[in-house]
């Protein structure tokens, strides 16, 4: 999908979902001989779950990917018991694993405001270490995103979604024609036939106003963070909520959910997406797809007429489009297909990118000893 003008193009599937960090410990401070002064503890480093808070925005806060607590104070004259040094906080997203270099899990925060100690400081010079301070405890750990699955079905309500999942897989999420039947994310398997298995999640559906909590906004768009992909579910007859609310096309649909994504969290328009055009069994369903396709080939010709709320500030890239009726069945089977392509490429540019990492790393190792 083409950008609106002045946008620059976004790169998708650059979301993160693990992270690797070197975490120190602060050094205790000096202890004082002459008086039996005890230096200060080194800082901690602590993992702290918060809202709103990315392993992306952790990367670029700390690009070294390098966090030192801060250094005890020396025992003095003025003060015999040093304090202690500075702790150092990371913020990270809530539902985090946190494994060591071994990939052995040693923790875990789950909920805003509980705290992980990553690192413990250093102790203070005393008269049982002669005074002199110890090195606060290093260690290499990474940061695992739990995801829920490997493709998130997102969608306002009654776009057919649940219908979709029990098409797909063997699940069977309640089905009925009004909005909100999906609460809770549900989870399916889509079963392939050389036993490849695809985790997929029907997301509780959004509503306008979901980015600032409207209607348990909040609530439902955490889960699309823990989904690798992200499947748009659009009514191909547009959408309307209730009577008081106004009727939305399926292209102004399709600019809404993404507008609402961005606004939550604009890294999710980085991963990478498919869409799915629902309920083609409609009468005027392919003159309607029709328009939508020239819609999203030219977006441009279209974003003049629409109200400035519907449009987003950069919109999805999607990766393939696929006309589908979740009651005839149409399109079901290419879906599973383009679903499966889509994971396997990103797999694949995942693995080239850690090949890559390991032969720049052994190259700087042998011109190391060379030198």
């Amino acid at each position: 999908m083409v950008r609106g003008s002045g946008a620059a193009l976004r790169r998708y599937g650059t979301f993160i979902d693990d992270l690797r960090l070197y975490v120190r410990g602060g050094t205790g401070g000096m202890g004082y001989p002459r008086l039996g002064g005890e230096g200060g503890r080194g800082g901690d480093v602590y993992f702290v779950a918060q809202e709103r808070t990315t392993l992306k925005s952790v990367k670029n806060r700390y690009p070294q990917k390098r966090i030192v607590a801060g250094t005890g104070a020396n025992s003095s004259v003025r003060a015999l018991k040093g304090e202690k040094g500075r702790d150092c906080e990371v913020h990270v997203p809530p539902g985090i694993s946190i494994l060591d270099d071994d990939g052995k899990q040693i923790g875990e925060v789950n909920a805003a405001g509980e705290r992980f100690l990553a690192a413990r400081g250093g102790l203070g010079g005393s008269l049982a270490t002669n005074f002199l301070p110890s090195k606060g405890q290093k260690r290499i750990l990474h940061l695992d995103l739990k995801l829920i699955a490997d493709v998130g079905l997102v969608g306002f309500p009654n776009a057919g979604k649940s219908s979709l999942l029990s098409k797909i897989s063997h699940a069977k999420p309640e089905i009925a024609n009004y909005a909100f039947t999906t609460i809770q994310p549900q989870l399916g398997k889509i079963m392939y036939a050389d036993y490849k298995q695809i985790l997929v999640a029907d997301l509780p559906g959004l509503i306008e106003g979901a980015h600032a909590n409207k209607g348990m906004g909040h609530k439902f768009l955490k889960h699309v963070e823990r989904t690798k992909h992200l499947l748009l579910v659009v009514d191909i007859s547009g959408f309307q909520l209730s009577t008081k609310t106004r009727f939305r096309t399926a292209f102004e649909t399709i600019l809404l959910l993404t507008k609402e994504l961005e606004q939550y969290k604009e890294e999710l328009l980085t991963k990478p997406a498919l869409l799915a055009i629902n309920k083609m069994d409609l009468p005027c369903a392919k003159d309607n797809l029709n328009e939508l396709m020239k819609q999203l080939l030219n977006p441009q010709d279209s974003l003049h007429l629409l109200q400035e709320e519907v449009i987003p500030e950069n919109t999805l890239k999607f990766r393939d489009i696929i006309p589908i009726s979740t009651y005839t069945g149409e399109g079901i089977e290419e879906l599973k297909a383009c679903v499966r392509k889509s994971l396997d490429e990103e797999a694949e540019q995942k693995n080239a990118e850690y090949r890559k990492k390991k032969l720049l790393l052994l190259q700087t190792s042998e011109q190391k000893h060379r030198g």
